[in-house]
This record gives C-alpha cells, sequence and structure tokens, in this order.
C-alpha cells in the first residue's frame, strides 16, 4: 500500500477538518499498517471512546479503498498518543484475568461482544502465551454480538453443545470490565 497515498489522503482529511496534527509515520505490522498520528492535542483526535479516531479511520480506510480500487478495504489502523496499544493491552489483561476464573471453576467464560479486531487480538494472545498454553477459545454468535469463549482445552464440562451461545459472565470485581468501550 502506498505510504505518501495514505499521508496525503489523511492530512487533507485532518485539514478540511481543522483537527490539529504535525503528521504521522506510518509503519507495516504483517497485514496490519498502522498509522501513528503525531499531535499535540491527541483527544482531540481520539473524541469520546475513541469516536472521533474510529470516524477517521473509517474515513480513511474507505478513500483508499476507493482510490486504489481495491476488492476489500485495507487494515489501516490509525494510532495516537498509544491509545490502540492501550486497549489491546487491556483486552489482553481481561483475557487473562477471564483465564484465571475459567481454570478455578473449569467452565468456560464468555467475553463481552467485540470487534474483530478484538477478538483476533484476544485468539492470537491464548495462541501465543505461555501462560495461557492449557486454554483454547473460539467466537459464537453473530454480528455485533460475536464473542469469545474461553475454555479449558481438555474441557470435562460437555453440557454445552459447540456453538451454543453463552451470556457473558460478569465477575463481581470487574461488574465493569472495560471491554464494553473498545474501540475498532
Amino acid at each position: 500500500m502506498d505510504h505518501a497515498l495514505i499521508t496525503s489522503t489523511l492530512t487533507s482529511i485532518l485539514d478540511h477538518l481543522g483537527l490539529p496534527h504535525d503528521g504521522c509515520t506510518i509503519t507495516k505490522e504483517g497485514e496490519i499498517t498502522r498509522v501513528e498520528i503525531h499531535s499535540k492535542e491527541p483527544s482531540r483526535l481520539i473524541g469520546w471512546h475513541g469516536e472521533t479516531l474510529n470516524s477517521l479511520q473509517h474515513l480513511l480506510k474507505s478513500i483508499i479503498r476507493s482510490l486504489e480500487k481495491l476488492e476489500r478495504t485495507p487494515f489501516i489502523l490509525l494510532e495516537i498518543d498509544g491509545y490502540r496499544k492501550m486497549q489491546e493491552d487491556k483486552v489482553r489483561r481481561i483475557a487473562e484475568q477471564k483465564a484465571d476464573f475459567v481454570r478455578r471453576t473449569g467452565t468456560r467464560i464468555a467475553l463481552q461482544p467485540m470487534s474483530p479486531y478484538f477478538r483476533r487480538i484476544v485468539h492470537t494472545h491464548v495462541t501465543t502465551s505461555p501462560l495461557l498454553q492449557d486454554l483454547s477459545t473460539e467466537s459464537i454468535g453473530e454480528g455485533d454480538y460475536r464473542q469469545i469463549v474461553l475454555k479449558l482445552k481438555d474441557e470435562k464440562d460437555a453440557r454445552l453443545k459447540t456453538g451454543e451461545e453463552l451470556t457473558p459472565t460478569m465477575l463481581p470485581a470487574d461488574a465493569q470490565d472495560g471491554l464494553e468501550n473498545l474501540d475498532i
């Protein structure tokens, strides 16, 4: 993907909207193109729970797809002031906390519904983390209600059929675990 096109398109969008910025840095992480926006006022670009950043990201991806005549929307991730990395770390921490519950009880647990991006982060983290090798994940549900189920690899509780939907389990200590405000 053409970095100059991404930079010029993003600059045009930000200038047109009057959002403060001092350029950007583009890095490639596998299939993800991460665009770090530099700004002295990051909160203006992030917006309420990332709404502005999400909108900018959606607009940028749509324009790039159209200009490049791509079949699929490119995987461009806008980042500012470590906001996305912080959310990614939060999702990993929550998965680890829920993993402890799964081990203690021996039962499955469903996380709050989340975007494909964050579900992928959880799947990858559980698969690659040496501390979580006794667990497996699966995605269940449809659309906006798609969620991750954490379970022991050698699960003893066969009461649930494969694909059966679970209600997200809210543990008393984390009734507001923060997954409801994930962006992307």
